[in-house]
């Protein structure tokens, strides 16, 4: 594991989570049974932030940087995705 960061503790406001994701590989977007993936290049950057952050303003938790992808949110079996190696 790298880095960890306490959302509680640090916030990550809209300007720092584009310059965190504008240039990833892929952003999978978890909010309840749903998962949206978007390659921030193409979606540009108000339809990346619509999704990323959350009520406050800031970068929604938990987020995972796995390489050059995101996961933001919660998803259960996406999370069991990750820990099988799929």
């Amino acid at each position: 594991m790298g880095e960890v960061v306490d959302a509680r503790k640090t916030r990550i406001d809209a300007e720092e989570a584009w310059q965190l994701l504008k240039d990833a590989a892929g952003v999978a977007v978890a909010r309840g049974k749903k998962v949206e993936t978007l390659n921030p290049g193409q979606a540009g950057r108000e339809a990346v932030l619509a999704l990323v952050l959350g009520p406050s303003g800031n970068l929604r938790a938990p987020t995972l940087r796995i390489g050059d992808h995101f996961l933001i949110g919660f998803h259960a079996e996406l999370y069991g995705q990750l820990r099988s190696g799929k």
